[in-house]
């Protein structure tokens, strides 16, 4: 069996359900689906947030300079935008559980290999130096394009699984689980690194990764049609509205040409160089920029990620229930929350406790900007059928510019740092100035962008 076959969608099963028994059927498949896709996806961000606990260790034992990490990590991250883009696009002609799977499987695999080369590297005498580097930019930079098969058949299976009317809901819980996963990753990845060392972090994400990996082939299902089912336009009986009759090409023609999507574009990168600075330096920003302990600073970032989780999911009910559908409002009041919280964060000292409610005032109001801004502000600007264009357009915009935050701030850090002290004023700075421009600009531009729908 060649690879076109292996992953291409699976062909609707000869034997079908009986009529009586496809309603039970079709709940209980749909479920193990929808809940095998979400733990699954988040364990993909454990298997990519290892290198973000590890840094101080790596930078203390002499490994790499801030520079250097900064480095590994814009290969990551570019590598993961156009993964996310290309992936998305061949993803839909794909065995979603297989698919997924490969993804979270050899992901898995490259953190093993980095946690190995962890444990072998004095032997080789490769500390600090050039071999090293490159060896981990290219596992790290592969582990981005691993990463990049995880957000696309966990979203294709909501439109192959459930209505256009009960997607939006499940999508916000699909949304959410990233957050989870960066819980999960800094508590514990965070206790084994300070327990057994830097090399353990990896080597833990790559057993969480291996189970995710048993959880996809165990639950998840590509199709209904698949398993014995009728489609689910059969089952709600959805109808086509007049750009799903339009030819799809057609139809990204018009996402190209749409100046708004680019603004969007735009205002996710500032979002996503805000979100990943704190995801990538706020461990290393606490540790040597607060004086806090290699145990507290990762406890202190899980609980913005916590925090993320409920700005994830009150973002549609804030913007569709509570301002009826109006999207600037909220993103106005939510972006200048986050732009306060953020510089508490970093220009103010305060407590274990107190740094705790900044990060996480932060991470609920950026959560709540990204969802409206990169979510329902995209989708109300484009047809339905040219979402995934959408959404990849946005999505190259957002991961290159999480990429090149990565160096900047690396060689900010560095840059500040004399006397094996650090001066984060300049990377500061750099933060904070993004967060502002992240609501400002769909903000100033929503009028004009609304222009543009295709009747």
């Amino acid at each position: 069996m060649g690879l076109y076959s292996y992953f291409r969608v699976s062909k609707p099963a000869a034997e079908k359900v009986p009529a009586g028994d496809v309603d039970a059927t079709y709940k209980h498949l749909r479920n193990s689906t929808f809940w095998g896709v979400t733990v699954a996806y988040s364990i993909f961000y454990v298997c990519r947030l290892a290198m973000s606990v590890v840094k101080k260790p790596l930078i203390d034992d002499g490994i790499f300079t801030a520079g250097e990490l900064g480095i590994i990590g814009s290969s990551f991250l570019i590598v993961y935008a156009f993964g996310k883009f290309f992936n998305g696009i061949i993803c839909d002609y794909c065995n979603i559980k297989r698919f997924m799977a490969a993804g979270l499987g050899i992901s898995a695999v490259l953190n093993l290999l980095m946690g190995i080369l962890g444990l072998v590297q004095p032997a080789v005498s490769l500390a600090g130096g050039v071999v090293l580097l490159v060896l981990f930019t290219v596992l790290w930079g592969a582990n981005g394009w691993a990463q990049s098969m995880g957000a696309p058949p966990g979203v294709i299976s909501l439109s192959r699984w459930f209505s256009l009317k009960q997607r939006g809901t499940y999508y916000s819980i699909f949304s959410a689980t990233p957050y989870l996963g960066k819980t999960v990753s800094f508590i514990m990845i965070g206790f084994i690194v300070s327990w057994l060392g830097w090399q353990y972090g990896f080597i833990l994400a790559s057993l969480a990764g291996f189970a995710g990996f048993v959880v996809i082939l165990s639950f998840v299902k590509d199709t209904p049609e698949s398993q014995g089912l009728p489609s689910i336009q059969e089952v709600t009986g959805d109808k086509l509205s007049k750009t799903d009759k339009m030819p799809i090409k057609e139809l990204q023609k018009y996402v190209f040409k749409n100046p708004g999507i680019w603004v969007i574009a735009l205002s996710s990168a500032f979002v996503y160089i805000t979100q990943y600075a704190i995801s990538d330096w706020g461990i290393l920003y606490l540790e040597e920029g607060k004086g806090f302990s290699d145990i507290q600073a990762p406890q202190i970032i899980s609980f913005s990620e916590a925090f993320g989780i409920a700005g994830t999911l009150l973002a549609g009910w804030i913007s569709d229930r509570l301002f009826k559908g109006g999207r600037i409002i909220p993103v106005i009041l939510s972006g200048i929350l986050c732009l306060v919280a953020l510089s508490l964060f970093l220009f103010t000292g305060g407590s274990y406790l107190m740094n705790i409610v900044y990060v996480s005032l932060f991470s609920l109001a950026i959560g709540i900007v990204f969802c409206i801004v990169a979510g329902l502000m995209a989708l109300d600007i484009v047809p339905r059928k040219a979402t995934g264009t959408a959404l990849g357009i946005v999505g190259i915009f957002s991961y290159i510019a999480a990429g090149i935050q990565s160096v900047v701030s690396g060689f900010l850090i560095q840059g500040g740092s004399k006397g094996g002290s650090y001066d984060f004023t300049a990377t500061a700075l750099f933060w904070v100035g993004a967060c502002l421009l992240s609501f400002l600009l769909p903000v100033l531009a929503w009028k004009r962008m609304q222009k543009k729908v295709i009747e």
